[in-house]
């Protein structure tokens, strides 16, 4: 297992998403403007999160991406392995399929390590995430206000004194009668 920050991003805009999840969808644009992370590597990032079922992608006016499951089914291990190459063996070969000197040992170190990391990302839920940064005091933004046509204040209804006709134009002004 390895973390880098591939992961890390993925875990932020993911987290960004599950905030927002009651909002609807979500476009990529408004979590790079939020996360300071890259547009064009958040498209990657969620065409791979995708592929793994993470999220879905919604297509037109009002589109982005939603959570494909609830928050309480994806853990930080769902995510950060949708993101991350398979990593090679650790374990080197000598070309009779011996292992090498010394990285047996080695090997079996990294790999129980890598499998408490898993174990203790598996134990982080995006819901439990979520939960945290809400009882931190984390605001969300307003949503924006729909506005229709007749959404502002109505205007004032005012009088004209000016004729109302061409034909008025021509007769001299009647002041004062």
């Amino acid at each position: 297992m390895r973390l880098t920050t591939k992961g890390r991003f993925a875990v932020t805009a993911m987290l960004d998403l599950a905030l927002r999840e009651n909002r609807g969808a979500v476009t990529l644009s408004a979590i790079s403007a939020r996360q300071q992370i890259s547009l064009s590597y958040l498209e990657q990032l969620f065409s791979q999160l995708r592929r793994a079922g993470l999220v879905e992608s919604i297509r037109g006016p009002g589109g982005g991406y939603t959570l494909g499951r609830k928050p309480a089914a994806i853990t930080v291990a769902d995510i950060v392995l949708a993101v991350e190459a398979p990593r090679a063996a650790t374990a080197r070969r000598t070309t009779d399929g011996a292992e090498s000197a010394g990285h047996g040992v080695s090997s079996e170190l990294w790999d129980k390590l890598s499998a408490n990391m898993v174990d203790y990302m598996q134990a982080i839920t995006l819901r439990s995430l979520v939960n945290e940064q809400l009882a931190k005091g984390v605001t969300l933004e307003q949503e924006p206000k729909k506005r229709s046509l007749f959404s502002g204040p109505k205007p004032k209804p005012f009088s004209v004194t000016a004729p109302n006709s061409v034909f008025t134009l021509g007769q001299p002004l009647k002041l004062g009668r």
